[in-house]
Protein backbone atom coordinates (compact mmCIF):
# COMPACT_ATOMS: atom_id res chain seq x y z
CA UNK A 1 0.00 0.00 0.00
CA UNK A 2 1.57 3.78 -1.09
CA UNK A 3 2.11 5.39 1.62
CA UNK A 4 -0.45 9.04 1.30
CA UNK A 5 1.72 11.02 2.95
CA UNK A 6 2.44 14.60 1.36
CA UNK A 7 6.36 14.21 2.19
CA UNK A 8 6.97 17.58 2.05
CA UNK A 9 11.49 18.48 2.34
CA UNK A 10 12.41 19.68 5.27
CA UNK A 11 13.54 22.73 3.57
CA UNK A 12 9.81 23.59 3.54
CA UNK A 13 9.51 23.78 7.13
CA UNK A 14 12.57 25.70 8.37
CA UNK A 15 10.92 28.82 7.13
CA UNK A 16 8.37 28.87 10.24
CA UNK A 17 10.02 30.20 12.63
CA UNK A 18 7.02 29.84 15.65
CA UNK A 19 4.15 27.36 15.96
CA UNK A 20 1.76 30.92 15.42
CA UNK A 21 3.82 30.79 11.90
CA UNK A 22 2.87 27.93 11.15
CA UNK A 23 -0.68 28.63 11.73
CA UNK A 24 -1.06 31.39 10.10
CA UNK A 25 0.14 29.30 6.67
CA UNK A 26 -2.45 26.66 7.35
CA UNK A 27 -5.36 29.31 7.71
CA UNK A 28 -3.97 30.51 4.44
CA UNK A 29 -4.27 27.55 2.73
CA UNK A 30 -7.23 26.96 3.91
CA UNK A 31 -8.53 29.62 2.85
CA UNK A 32 -7.42 29.33 -0.41
CA UNK A 33 -8.78 25.97 -0.54
CA UNK A 34 -12.48 27.18 -0.05
CA UNK A 35 -11.98 29.65 -2.41
CA UNK A 36 -10.98 27.21 -5.20
CA UNK A 37 -14.24 25.14 -4.12
CA UNK A 38 -16.18 28.19 -3.83
CA UNK A 39 -15.15 29.39 -7.68
CA UNK A 40 -15.67 25.24 -8.95
CA UNK A 41 -19.53 25.17 -7.50
CA UNK A 42 -20.16 28.54 -9.00
CA UNK A 43 -18.64 27.03 -12.80
CA UNK A 44 -20.42 24.26 -12.01
CA UNK A 45 -23.72 26.14 -11.36
CA UNK A 46 -23.64 27.89 -14.27
CA UNK A 47 -22.00 25.35 -16.48
CA UNK A 48 -19.20 27.12 -17.47
CA UNK A 49 -15.90 28.77 -16.56
CA UNK A 50 -15.64 32.33 -15.87
CA UNK A 51 -14.95 34.81 -19.32
CA UNK A 52 -15.45 31.71 -21.24
CA UNK A 53 -17.83 32.31 -24.70
CA UNK A 54 -20.31 29.06 -23.67
CA UNK A 55 -22.09 31.70 -21.08
CA UNK A 56 -23.22 34.10 -23.36
CA UNK A 57 -26.95 33.99 -23.80
CA UNK A 58 -27.33 31.74 -21.16
CA UNK A 59 -29.75 33.75 -19.15
CA UNK A 60 -27.24 33.77 -16.05
CA UNK A 61 -24.06 35.02 -14.92
CA UNK A 62 -21.60 35.98 -12.22
CA UNK A 63 -21.99 38.84 -10.47
CA UNK A 64 -19.47 39.77 -8.28
CA UNK A 65 -19.15 38.16 -4.46
CA UNK A 66 -19.99 39.08 -0.87
CA UNK A 67 -17.90 39.22 2.33
CA UNK A 68 -18.26 36.04 4.63
CA UNK A 69 -16.55 35.63 8.41
CA UNK A 70 -16.40 32.03 8.98
CA UNK A 71 -15.30 30.71 12.38
CA UNK A 72 -12.71 27.56 11.94
CA UNK A 73 -10.92 25.85 14.20
CA UNK A 74 -8.07 27.60 12.72
CA UNK A 75 -8.99 30.85 13.88
CA UNK A 76 -11.52 33.83 11.77
CA UNK A 77 -11.18 33.59 7.87
CA UNK A 78 -12.82 36.33 6.00
CA UNK A 79 -13.55 34.59 2.62
CA UNK A 80 -15.51 35.86 -0.73
CA UNK A 81 -18.64 34.06 -1.68
CA UNK A 82 -19.32 34.64 -5.77
CA UNK A 83 -23.14 34.90 -6.41
CA UNK A 84 -24.66 34.84 -9.82
CA UNK A 85 -27.28 37.24 -11.13
CA UNK A 86 -30.41 35.14 -10.67
CA UNK A 87 -29.23 34.50 -7.34
CA UNK A 88 -30.13 31.18 -7.52
CA UNK A 89 -26.63 30.05 -6.79
CA UNK A 90 -26.33 27.87 -3.21
CA UNK A 91 -22.68 26.67 -1.94
CA UNK A 92 -22.36 23.45 -0.36
CA UNK A 93 -19.30 24.11 0.91
CA UNK A 94 -20.13 26.91 3.02
CA UNK A 95 -24.13 27.23 2.83
CA UNK A 96 -25.59 30.23 3.10
CA UNK A 97 -26.28 31.74 6.73
CA UNK A 98 -23.52 28.97 7.93
CA UNK A 99 -21.10 31.58 9.67
CA UNK A 100 -19.20 28.14 11.23
CA UNK A 101 -17.27 24.87 9.75
CA UNK A 102 -19.35 21.65 10.54
CA UNK A 103 -16.67 20.59 12.82
CA UNK A 104 -17.42 23.49 15.16
CA UNK A 105 -21.22 23.38 14.50
CA UNK A 106 -21.41 19.78 15.56
CA UNK A 107 -18.83 20.17 18.49
CA UNK A 108 -21.53 23.10 19.88
CA UNK A 109 -25.08 20.64 19.14
CA UNK A 110 -22.74 17.59 21.11
CA UNK A 111 -22.14 20.05 24.28
CA UNK A 112 -25.61 21.13 24.31
CA UNK A 113 -27.11 17.70 24.09
CA UNK A 114 -24.96 16.80 26.82
CA UNK A 115 -26.32 19.50 29.32
CA UNK A 116 -23.91 22.34 29.01
CA UNK A 117 -24.88 25.76 29.50
CA UNK A 118 -24.71 28.37 27.10
CA UNK A 119 -22.21 30.27 28.86
CA UNK A 120 -20.03 27.08 29.14
CA UNK A 121 -20.08 26.01 25.50
CA UNK A 122 -19.26 29.46 24.41
CA UNK A 123 -15.61 28.66 27.36
CA UNK A 124 -15.37 25.21 26.00
CA UNK A 125 -15.47 26.44 22.23
CA UNK A 126 -13.08 29.61 23.40
CA UNK A 127 -10.43 27.16 24.88
CA UNK A 128 -10.48 24.30 21.80
CA UNK A 129 -10.94 26.24 19.31
CA UNK A 130 -10.27 29.72 20.01
CA UNK A 131 -13.57 30.44 18.22
CA UNK A 132 -15.95 33.28 19.93
CA UNK A 133 -19.44 32.11 20.21
CA UNK A 134 -22.43 33.97 21.08
CA UNK A 135 -25.30 33.09 23.51
CA UNK A 136 -27.34 33.71 20.40
CA UNK A 137 -25.11 31.67 18.15
CA UNK A 138 -25.25 28.93 20.42
CA UNK A 139 -29.36 29.39 20.32
CA UNK A 140 -29.41 29.56 16.51
CA UNK A 141 -27.03 26.14 15.96
CA UNK A 142 -29.05 23.99 18.32
CA UNK A 143 -32.43 25.75 16.84
CA UNK A 144 -31.54 24.25 13.40
CA UNK A 145 -32.58 21.25 15.74
CA UNK A 146 -36.66 22.58 15.64
CA UNK A 147 -37.28 20.90 11.99
CA UNK A 148 -35.66 17.83 12.99
CA UNK A 149 -37.62 17.76 16.10
CA UNK A 150 -40.58 17.77 14.34
CA UNK A 151 -40.11 15.36 11.85
CA UNK A 152 -39.41 13.23 14.89
CA UNK A 153 -42.69 13.95 16.84
CA UNK A 154 -44.88 13.38 13.30
CA UNK A 155 -42.71 10.10 12.08
CA UNK A 156 -45.50 7.45 11.40
CA UNK A 157 -45.39 4.83 14.19
CA UNK A 158 -46.06 0.69 14.78
CA UNK A 159 -49.82 -0.27 14.43
CA UNK A 160 -49.31 -2.20 17.64
CA UNK A 161 -47.56 -1.37 20.78
CA UNK A 162 -47.81 -4.31 22.83
CA UNK A 163 -46.94 -1.75 25.82
CA UNK A 164 -46.46 2.03 26.79
CA UNK A 165 -45.30 3.63 29.53
CA UNK A 166 -46.34 7.23 30.21
CA UNK A 167 -45.11 9.76 32.92
CA UNK A 168 -44.12 13.34 32.58
CA UNK A 169 -41.75 15.42 33.35
CA UNK A 170 -41.71 19.04 35.45
CA UNK A 171 -39.78 22.10 34.50
CA UNK A 172 -39.80 25.63 35.36
CA UNK A 173 -40.50 27.49 32.27
CA UNK A 174 -40.39 31.42 31.76
CA UNK A 175 -44.15 32.30 29.89
CA UNK A 176 -45.20 35.60 29.59
CA UNK A 177 -42.76 37.28 31.68
CA UNK A 178 -43.52 35.00 34.93
CA UNK A 179 -41.79 31.27 35.68
CA UNK A 180 -44.30 28.37 35.75
CA UNK A 181 -44.14 24.87 35.88
CA UNK A 182 -44.64 22.78 33.57
CA UNK A 183 -44.29 19.22 32.42
CA UNK A 184 -43.26 17.39 29.29
CA UNK A 185 -45.57 14.32 29.36
CA UNK A 186 -43.38 11.43 27.75
CA UNK A 187 -44.86 8.14 26.00
CA UNK A 188 -42.28 5.21 24.94
CA UNK A 189 -43.92 2.16 23.15
CA UNK A 190 -42.92 -1.52 23.58
CA UNK A 191 -43.25 -2.90 19.68
CA UNK A 192 -43.46 -6.19 18.60
CA UNK A 193 -39.66 -6.72 18.65
CA UNK A 194 -39.33 -6.21 22.42
CA UNK A 195 -37.72 -3.24 21.32
CA UNK A 196 -38.46 0.41 23.71
CA UNK A 197 -38.96 3.55 21.84
CA UNK A 198 -39.63 6.88 22.56
CA UNK A 199 -43.45 7.88 20.64
CA UNK A 200 -43.48 11.19 21.46
CA UNK A 201 -43.39 14.03 23.95
CA UNK A 202 -46.15 16.94 24.81
CA UNK A 203 -45.67 19.93 26.89
CA UNK A 204 -48.53 21.30 29.25
CA UNK A 205 -49.01 22.73 32.15
CA UNK A 206 -52.26 20.45 33.52
CA UNK A 207 -53.13 17.18 32.56
CA UNK A 208 -56.90 16.52 31.82
CA UNK A 209 -59.18 14.43 29.81
CA UNK A 210 -58.98 16.40 26.84
CA UNK A 211 -55.25 16.99 27.25
CA UNK A 212 -54.73 12.94 27.18
CA UNK A 213 -57.12 12.78 24.35
CA UNK A 214 -54.83 15.03 22.25
CA UNK A 215 -52.07 13.08 23.17
CA UNK A 216 -53.87 9.74 21.97
CA UNK A 217 -55.45 11.12 18.89
CA UNK A 218 -51.95 12.24 17.68
CA UNK A 219 -50.81 8.86 18.62
CA UNK A 220 -53.60 7.35 16.20
CA UNK A 221 -52.88 9.91 13.40
CA UNK A 222 -49.36 8.77 13.19
CA UNK A 223 -50.66 5.29 12.56
CA UNK A 224 -51.10 3.35 15.97
CA UNK A 225 -54.63 1.39 15.82
CA UNK A 226 -53.61 -0.56 19.02
CA UNK A 227 -52.48 -0.55 22.31
CA UNK A 228 -52.86 -3.76 24.32
CA UNK A 229 -51.25 -2.48 28.18
CA UNK A 230 -50.80 0.84 29.17
CA UNK A 231 -48.66 1.41 32.16
CA UNK A 232 -49.04 4.81 34.12
CA UNK A 233 -48.86 7.03 37.23
CA UNK A 234 -52.79 7.95 38.51
CA UNK A 235 -52.83 10.88 35.54
CA UNK A 236 -55.51 13.01 35.54
CA UNK A 237 -58.15 11.84 33.02
CA UNK A 238 -56.10 9.20 30.94
CA UNK A 239 -58.60 6.56 31.97
CA UNK A 240 -61.64 8.38 30.51
CA UNK A 241 -59.76 9.40 27.49
CA UNK A 242 -58.02 5.99 26.79
CA UNK A 243 -61.59 4.52 26.65
CA UNK A 244 -62.30 6.98 24.11
CA UNK A 245 -59.48 6.37 21.93
CA UNK A 246 -58.20 2.78 22.36
CA UNK A 247 -61.55 1.16 24.43
CA UNK A 248 -59.30 -2.67 24.59
CA UNK A 249 -56.64 -0.61 25.92
CA UNK A 250 -55.87 -2.38 29.50
CA UNK A 251 -54.78 0.45 32.02
CA UNK A 252 -52.66 -0.57 34.75
CA UNK A 253 -51.44 2.20 37.62
CA UNK A 254 -47.86 2.33 38.39
CA UNK A 255 -47.18 -0.11 41.79
CA UNK A 256 -44.25 1.77 42.84
CA UNK A 257 -45.98 5.47 42.33
CA UNK A 258 -49.17 4.54 44.71
CA UNK A 259 -46.43 3.33 47.32
CA UNK A 260 -44.77 6.22 47.37
CA UNK A 261 -48.14 8.48 47.50
CA UNK A 262 -48.69 6.23 50.46
CA UNK A 263 -46.26 6.39 52.45
CA UNK A 264 -46.46 10.50 52.33
CA UNK A 265 -48.95 10.33 55.01
CA UNK A 266 -47.03 7.70 57.23
CA UNK A 267 -44.67 8.81 60.16
CA UNK A 268 -40.86 8.07 59.47
CA UNK A 269 -40.63 5.74 62.37
CA UNK A 270 -43.82 3.75 60.89
CA UNK A 271 -42.80 3.85 57.56
CA UNK A 272 -40.55 0.53 57.38
CA UNK A 273 -42.81 -1.42 59.13
CA UNK A 274 -45.91 0.10 56.69
CA UNK A 275 -44.50 -0.60 53.61
CA UNK A 276 -43.16 -4.12 54.59
CA UNK A 277 -46.63 -4.74 55.82
CA UNK A 278 -47.91 -3.43 52.24
CA UNK A 279 -46.12 -6.07 50.55
CA UNK A 280 -48.31 -8.78 51.75
CA UNK A 281 -50.62 -6.93 48.84
CA UNK A 282 -48.82 -6.14 45.73
CA UNK A 283 -47.03 -9.41 46.23
CA UNK A 284 -49.97 -12.08 46.15
CA UNK A 285 -50.28 -14.72 44.09
CA UNK A 286 -53.54 -13.42 42.45
CA UNK A 287 -55.74 -11.00 43.15
CA UNK A 288 -58.02 -12.96 45.29
CA UNK A 289 -55.29 -13.25 48.03
CA UNK A 290 -54.31 -9.56 47.13
CA UNK A 291 -57.97 -8.65 48.31
CA UNK A 292 -57.52 -10.71 51.48
CA UNK A 293 -54.25 -9.15 52.42
CA UNK A 294 -55.41 -5.66 51.87
CA UNK A 295 -58.09 -6.41 54.36
CA UNK A 296 -55.40 -7.22 57.08
CA UNK A 297 -53.93 -4.31 56.04
CA UNK A 298 -56.55 -1.90 56.61
CA UNK A 299 -57.60 -3.48 59.27
CA UNK A 300 -54.53 -2.87 60.91
CA UNK A 301 -53.59 0.80 59.49
CA UNK A 302 -56.80 2.51 58.84
CA UNK A 303 -57.39 4.24 62.36
CA UNK A 304 -53.29 5.97 61.43
CA UNK A 305 -54.11 6.81 58.06
CA UNK A 306 -57.50 6.17 56.68
CA UNK A 307 -56.28 8.64 53.27
CA UNK A 308 -53.56 6.10 52.47
CA UNK A 309 -55.57 3.05 52.69
CA UNK A 310 -58.58 4.90 50.54
CA UNK A 311 -56.43 5.44 47.61
CA UNK A 312 -55.46 1.84 47.73
CA UNK A 313 -59.42 1.14 47.42
CA UNK A 314 -60.49 4.09 45.35
CA UNK A 315 -57.89 2.83 42.40
CA UNK A 316 -57.97 -1.24 42.94
CA UNK A 317 -59.41 -2.29 39.62
CA UNK A 318 -57.15 -0.40 37.50
CA UNK A 319 -53.84 -1.32 40.44
CA UNK A 320 -54.57 -5.13 40.22
CA UNK A 321 -54.65 -5.70 36.86
CA UNK A 322 -51.25 -6.80 36.05
CA UNK A 323 -52.49 -9.96 38.33
CA UNK A 324 -54.24 -11.07 34.85
CA UNK A 325 -50.88 -11.91 32.90
CA UNK A 326 -48.02 -14.44 33.69
CA UNK A 327 -45.01 -13.33 35.87
CA UNK A 328 -42.78 -12.03 33.05
CA UNK A 329 -45.27 -9.80 31.82
CA UNK A 330 -46.26 -8.74 35.33
CA UNK A 331 -42.95 -7.46 35.72
CA UNK A 332 -43.08 -5.35 33.05
CA UNK A 333 -46.02 -3.32 33.47
CA UNK A 334 -46.86 -3.77 37.39
CA UNK A 335 -44.42 -0.23 37.32
CA UNK A 336 -43.51 2.51 35.35
CA UNK A 337 -39.54 2.02 35.75
CA UNK A 338 -38.66 2.44 31.97
CA UNK A 339 -39.67 5.96 32.12
CA UNK A 340 -38.99 6.93 35.60
CA UNK A 341 -35.60 5.30 34.24
CA UNK A 342 -35.65 7.68 31.43
CA UNK A 343 -36.87 10.92 33.07
CA UNK A 344 -33.99 10.48 35.55
CA UNK A 345 -31.24 10.18 32.66
CA UNK A 346 -33.20 13.63 31.53
CA UNK A 347 -32.34 15.28 34.50
CA UNK A 348 -28.96 14.56 34.40
CA UNK A 349 -28.61 16.32 31.10
CA UNK A 350 -30.93 18.98 32.22
CA UNK A 351 -29.28 19.49 35.90
CA UNK A 352 -27.63 22.91 34.64
CA UNK A 353 -30.42 24.68 33.12
CA UNK A 354 -32.72 25.51 36.59
CA UNK A 355 -34.78 27.73 34.28
CA UNK A 356 -35.74 27.19 30.36
CA UNK A 357 -36.87 30.72 28.45
CA UNK A 358 -39.72 28.94 26.26
CA UNK A 359 -41.06 25.93 25.57
CA UNK A 360 -39.03 25.52 23.07
CA UNK A 361 -36.07 25.86 24.58
CA UNK A 362 -37.48 22.70 27.39
CA UNK A 363 -38.40 20.23 24.24
CA UNK A 364 -35.15 21.05 22.60
CA UNK A 365 -33.03 19.88 25.75
CA UNK A 366 -35.42 17.13 26.32
CA UNK A 367 -35.10 15.90 22.76
CA UNK A 368 -31.48 15.90 22.50
CA UNK A 369 -31.18 13.70 25.90
CA UNK A 370 -34.03 11.42 24.88
CA UNK A 371 -31.54 10.79 21.52
CA UNK A 372 -28.99 10.29 24.16
CA UNK A 373 -30.78 7.43 25.41
CA UNK A 374 -32.20 5.75 23.13
CA UNK A 375 -28.61 5.28 20.92
CA UNK A 376 -28.41 2.41 24.11
CA UNK A 377 -31.70 0.94 23.46
CA UNK A 378 -29.92 -1.69 20.73
CA UNK A 379 -31.33 -5.06 22.24
CA UNK A 380 -34.81 -6.44 23.06
CA UNK A 381 -35.97 -5.96 26.54
CA UNK A 382 -35.22 -9.54 28.78
CA UNK A 383 -36.95 -12.69 27.96
CA UNK A 384 -37.98 -11.12 24.68
CA UNK A 385 -39.35 -14.72 22.90
CA UNK A 386 -41.21 -15.81 26.48
CA UNK A 387 -42.66 -12.63 26.69
CA UNK A 388 -43.72 -12.39 23.32
CA UNK A 389 -44.82 -16.00 23.09
CA UNK A 390 -47.09 -14.98 26.07
CA UNK A 391 -48.64 -11.65 24.62
CA UNK A 392 -49.72 -14.02 21.26
CA UNK A 393 -51.37 -16.64 23.27
CA UNK A 394 -53.50 -13.69 25.85
CA UNK A 395 -53.80 -11.26 22.67
CA UNK A 396 -54.04 -13.58 19.58
CA UNK A 397 -55.99 -11.01 17.34
CA UNK A 398 -54.56 -8.07 18.09
CA UNK A 399 -51.09 -8.43 17.91
CA UNK A 400 -50.20 -8.65 13.96
CA UNK A 401 -46.83 -9.80 13.88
Amino acid sequence: MENDNLNLPAEFFKKFKKASELEDFLRDLYKEGVQHLLKAEMDEHLGYTKSSRDGFNTGNSRNGTSKKTLKTSSGDIRIEVPRDRNAEFEPMVVPKHQTMTEKIENAVIGMYSRGMTTRDIEEQIRDIYGVEVSETTVSNLTGKMIESIKEWQNRPLEPVYFVVWMDGISFKIRQNSKVVNKTIFLVIGLNNQGMKEVLGMWVNETESASFWMQVLTDLKARGVEDILIASTDNLSGFSQAIKGAFPLTTVQLCIVHQIRNSIRYVVWKEKKEFVQDLKSVYEAVNREQAADELKRFAKKWEAKYAYAIRSWQANWDLLTQYFDFPLEIRKIIYTTNPIESLNSTIRKYTKNKSLFPDDQSALKSTFFAIQNVQRKWVMPIRNWGIILNQFVTIFEERCKL
